[in-house]
């Protein structure tokens, strides 16, 4: 190799070496791309241009998109945004009436849309909304994974059972949902999962810690899952909203009723965390904020593997990365 790059003072020879030693390594790399294809053709798998064909993304008005949590907040302005794109779109979420209602509101003639009521957490309720997707518009094109809400507490006073509830819908339900579409998407060689992160999946703050628990799990999933598909053209995509204007804060304190009433030593730092969380509606964006990213990521040819909005998503992101941990403790920490 050393003789090969040796300048001997003839500059021809010289050039016709380095034209054979490239003529040379395209012949290698030829015989061991089809060596590669021929590897995953008896293991019937896409090859890399198979997948790349496979992959190209359908317009939304060629897809067929499932959606949970899509009754209200995120969920509910993504639906709007897709439908009048022309998808055809299956909602799922707890809340028939409110289903049932939007439904009957952004698509009056019933071609576009699929009101499924159930409990993410719920086995028998997430098969029965794939089954039914499929029975009504014959394929699954994307995944939108919303569903999820917030816990509050500290983790002392937090009981086990309701941290377990919190992880069954926001990550459990997520993990169900997306083992029975895959297959699908696999076996079309094509398709979308978006999963709707937050902030706090990269962020824990004292008395969200349960709930920004479940999200930097959402985190791992994502990623990893995305190395897993991405040979048979599914794209995983993740999105962190930051702070929305929407009933997620309404239903998280629903959701920690019990120790919002009894804080005990706590008594000062939860009132303050909550006094705080409502001036965060001074910079809190809106629901289709998101909708708009997520609409993005599952038309985009080359959707990046991470999106956040609003723009303050994207700033704390940022001080997460440039900033030393005892610094974002700091900013983070509880105050009477």
């Amino acid at each position: 190799m050393e003789e090969d790059c040796k300048d001997d003072g003839r500059p021809g020879e010289i050039l016709l070496k380095s034209r054979q030693r490239v003529h040379d390594r395209d012949r290698q790399e030829l015989f061991a791309d089809t060596a590669c294809c021929v590897w995953a053709v008896q293991r019937d798998l896409p090859t890399a241009e198979v997948a790349a064909q496979r992959g190209a993304v359908r317009p939304l008005n060629q897809q067929t998109i499932l959606i949970t949590g899509a009754s209200s907040g995120i969920g509910e302005a993504t639906v709007r945004r897709l439908v009048q794109a022309g998808a055809k779109v299956a909602l799922a979420a707890r809340r028939a009436e409110r289903l049932t209602a939007l439904c009957a509101e952004i698509d009056p003639s019933g071609k576009q849309t699929l009101a499924l009521a159930g409990d993410v957490s719920v086995d028998a309720d997430r098969r029965r909304w794939v089954d039914a997707t499929l029975q009504h518009f014959g394929r699954i094109d994307a995944l939108v994974n919303n569903a999820g809400y917030g816990q509050r507490g500290p983790i002392e006073q937090v009981p086990l059972e309701t941290i377990r509830r919190n992880f069954e819908t926001n990550v459990f339900g997520l993990l169900g949902l997306t083992q029975l579409v895959a297959p699908l998407l696999r076996a079309q060689g094509e398709g979308r999962i978006v999963n709707v992160g937050s902030v706090a999946g990269r962020v824990a703050r004292p008395m969200s810690s349960v709930y920004d628990a479940t999200k930097h799990a959402v985190e791992a999933f994502t990623d990893g899952l995305r190395g897993e598909l991405k040979p048979f053209g599914i794209a995983v995509i993740l999105v962190r909203p930051g702070f929305v204007l929407s009933e997620f804060m309404d239903s998280a304190d629903r959701a920690s009723v019990d120790v919002i009433e009894n804080p005990g030593a706590y008594a000062p730092y939860v009132e303050s965390f909550r006094g705080g969380a409502r001036k965060l509606h001074r910079i809190a964006g809106r629901p289709d904020d998101i909708a708009c990213v997520i609409e993005r990521a599952l038309v985009a040819r080359h959707p990046k593997t991470h999106y956040a909005a609003p723009r303050h998503a994207t700033l704390i992101l940022f001080l997460k990365w440039a900033l030393p941990v005892r610094v974002i403790d700091w900013l983070v920490q509880l105050r009477k």
